[in-house]
């Protein structure tokens, strides 16, 4: 094992900066990917793990439902997708025996934290979308105008 490496490949230390105990350093989330920390960001910050999660909000959905909601996604990614989001503990999946057989999706109360979470983010986006889209077009012109000088 290389000098410095941790024993156990999973785990990111979280590190301090000189000054600032108790405030995590940005860095902490190891460019490794066999990091934990990483490894869970991915997840959650996926396009489809996003969608998913919301449409589940206090509501079961059946595989089907959730295809038809979620546009662009094939059949194999929101497969995928669902079963990284149960193996993770926010989603639970119920089999119904029936035929023919009947399977519902819903968040776990895990699952259900990250919502409020997901919601705080949405919140954010549309309270600043008009500054966002204007810090584009402000960008886009600049770089044109550089394109343009050359």
């Amino acid at each position: 094992m290389e000098e410095g490496t941790l024993k156990s490949p999973s785990h990111c230390e979280v590190t301090y900066s000189e000054g600032h105990e108790g405030d995590t350093d940005p860095f902490q989330w190891d460019t490794r990917e066999d990091c934990e920390v990483r490894q869970i960001l991915d997840r959650v910050a996926d396009k489809w793990s996003l969608l998913v999660i919301a449409l589940l909000d206090r509501r079961k959905l059946r595989f089907t439902e959730l295809r038809r909601e979620i546009d662009g996604i094939s059949q194999r990614m929101l497969t995928v997708t669902l079963r990284q989001l149960e193996r993770d503990g926010l989603v639970k999946r119920t089999v119904h025996p029936v035929v023919p057989p009947r399977v519902d999706y819903e968040l776990t109360p895990l699952g259900g934290t990250l919502h409020t979470t997901i919601r705080s983010l949405v919140t954010w986006t549309e309270r600043h979308q008009n500054e966002i889209a204007a810090a584009r077009e402000a960008y886009d012109a600049r770089e044109a105008a550089e394109v343009a000088a050359v």
